[in-house]
């Protein structure tokens, strides 16, 4: 039986190169002490840059190489709750979104259903003009309540977000819809 290259499973062209042979013990024979020396030699990062993730505590800033190990733990810290704020939103998070996004959609839809059958109705009270530019305000309550929460909360955690979207749900139900709609009648 020989014992060598010809017995493994695949062999590629270039696997005869000198430079891959490590030796019977699978090590490489030559250059291990420089890479152990480059190993051991601290890594300074330029200014402006701050390490993170795992081993970053021993990599320093250019200017601060004397600086003590509990600064560098801070920046890390400071680093990791950065990075925890702006977690991206999980699965049911956006599911739920698209759901609320839906129900405001048809809240829209209701209040234009709702208010143009209201306003044969009700002309002698306003203007065709104020009833107007009021019932395109009631179309667009529900869409501009939806993305301007979503837009002011988005630093803010997702419970607060639902809170406001909730709120949404129950103060804008179409009640025009609901009164003299499909249902009322």
């Amino acid at each position: 039986m020989t014992t060598g290259r010809d017995d493994d499973a695949l062999t590629w062209d270039g696997d005869d190169d000198p430079t891959l042979d490590h030796g019977a013990s699978g090590e490489p024979d030559d250059g291990s002490e420089t890479v152990a020396e480059a190993a051991s030699t601290p890594v300074e990062l330029p200014e402006g840059f701050t390490a993170v993730g795992k081993g970053s505590e021993t990599l320093g800033a250019a200017g601060s190489a004397g600086a003590p190990p509990a600064a560098a733990s801070d920046a890390t810290t400071a680093a990791e709750s950065a990075t925890d704020e702006h977690r991206p939103m999980g699965n049911g998070a956006l599911i739920a979104f698209g759901v609320l996004g839906g129900v405001y959609a048809l809240y829209a839809i209701g209040w234009l259903i709702g208010g143009l059958r209201l306003q044969g109705k009700s002309q002698y009270l306003v203007l065709d003009v104020m009833y107007q530019g009021s019932l395109w305000l009631a179309v667009l309550a529900p869409l501009l309540w939806f993305a301007t929460t979503l837009l002011l909360t988005r630093a803010s955690r997702a419970w607060v977000r639902f809170a406001w979207l909730g709120a949404g749900v129950v103060l804008l139900l179409p009640w025009p819809f609901v009164m003299i709609g499909a249902i009322g009648q």
